[in-house]
C-alpha cells in the first residue's frame, strides 16, 4: 500500500492507493497537535494499512525553489523516517490544495465541509501525481 500526506500547519491530509493502482483514495484528515501526537496518528495509519511506501508533499515556492516551508518539511520528513522504515518520496505539492478547493466548490460543497475534506483531497492529488510519474518512468 502507498500512502500520501499533505502536511499543513493545521491539518494533515491522508490518502492511500493500492500498489499498481492509478487511483488515490482520500482517507482522512488529521488535526495537528504536538509533533509527537502527529507522528503517533500517522503511525496508526501506516500500521493499519500496511504501508510500504510513503509520499509526502514538498511545499516548493511558486518559482519551484526550496523556501522556508520546504526546509521545515525536511525536518518533518526526518522525524517521519524514525517511525517508518519504508521508502519515502517527496512530490511537488504546488497548487494541490487550490485544485482540491476548486473541485469542492464546483461540487457545491459548503465551506465548513470543505475544511474537513480539502486536505485529504490534496493528499490524493499528490499521490496521483506520484503514481502518474512512476507510470511514465516505466
Amino acid at each position: 500500500m502507498i500512502m500520501a500526506l499533505d502536511v499543513g500547519s493545521r491539518r494533515i491530509g491522508v490518502a492511500i492507493a493500492q500498489r499498481g493502482s492509478q487511483l488515490a483514495i482520500p482517507l482522512a484528515t488529521i488535526e495537528r497537535g504536538s509533533r509527537r501526537d502527529d507522528l503517533a496518528q500517522i503511525q496508526r495509519y501506516l500500521d493499519s494499512y500496511a504501508v510500504d511506501e510513503l509520499v509526502i508533499g514538498d511545499p516548493l515556492t511558486l518559482a519551484g525553489e526550496r523556501g522556508v516551508a520546504a526546509r521545515a518539511m525536511d525536518s518533518f520528513v526526518e522525524e517521519v523516517r524514525r517511525i517508518f522504515g519504508g521508502a519515502i518520496h517527496r512530490v511537488d505539492e504546488r497548487m494541490t490544495t487550490a485544485q482540491a478547493t476548486k473541485t469542492l466548490i464546483a461540487a457545491d460543497v459548503s465551506r465548513r465541509k470543505r475544511r474537513g475534506i480539502v486536505d485529504r483531497m490534496a493528499a490524493a492529488l499528490i499521490l496521483e501525481t506520484f503514481l502518474a510519474t512512476r507510470r511514465n518512468d516505466t
